[in-house]
């Protein structure tokens, strides 16, 4: 672990610059203002987070790449979006599968920012035919699935939480004991952080501790669909 923290209190300051001066000549000329308090210690943590990552399972990837790696990039895609701000104003780690270029697996992700920041894990808001599979799962085995959402680690951190179904999905009876998790759109857990925690040298441990919580959910998710945990 670090004696210092990866992420200081100027990381908080240049998000909210940021979102007040959402334009590209600000953010050319605050660019030394990303890359030191932004862009640097999240591709550190994100190293250094990879044996951690790798404890848990190693078919997660932890990727310091500056481009194309688990550090999400601060521009915008704004070709089809009516808002036309071209940087995001926060900063997004994501750890994903070793297939997941390939398949919709389950992954990790980090979410920072000064209106809120949380650690999840799981699938957000799957494709259709994944989400079949992640439900059938949850009918064929309900005591596997009770047994990786209730048990007292998962939910002393964590919550399941996202958008559900108005009405049961196709097949499934609306007395079905599960109908609610069944009615997921997505299959995520989370817990928020303070700002305090972001900053503080246990940042990593917080975070390992968040992402071990919820291993039988991992675990359960990534059978569903088919990819090894």
């Amino acid at each position: 672990m670090p004696s210092a923290s990866y992420f200081s209190e100027g990381l908080f300051t240049f998000l909210r610059d940021l979102e007040a001066n959402n334009d590209r000549d600000w953010f050319k000329a605050n660019k030394a203002r990303y890359e030191e308090l932004l862009r640097a210690p999240a591709l550190e943590l994100i190293e250094q987070f990879g044996p951690h990552l790798q404890k848990l399972s190693p078919h997660f990837v932890a990727d310091p790449r500056p481009v194309g790696g688990s550090l999400f990039r601060i521009h915008r895609d704004t070709r089809f979006a009516k808002d036309k701000r071209p940087y995001k104003t926060s900063v997004g780690i994501h750890f994903r599968h070793e297939v997941a270029k390939d398949a919709h697996a389950p992954g990790y992700y980090i979410h920072i920012s000064p209106e809120q920041s949380f650690v999840a894990l799981g699938l957000w808001m799957p494709e259709t035919a994944v989400a079949r599979k992640i439900r059938e799962a949850i009918v064929d085995d309900p005591s596997g699935y009770r047994k990786a959402i209730t048990n007292k680690r998962f939910t002393e951190t964590l919550a399941l939480g996202g958008d559900k179904l108005k009405r049961p999905p196709r097949g499934v009876d609306a007395d079905h004991p599960l109908v609610e998790e069944l009615k997921r759109k997505s299959f995520m857990a989370s817990t928020y952080i303070t700002r305090k925690t972001v900053k503080s040298p246990d940042f990593v441990r917080t975070v390992t501790g968040a992402f071990r919580a919820g291993t039988p959910l991992m675990k359960f998710l990534c059978k569903a669909v088919d990819v090894p945990f």
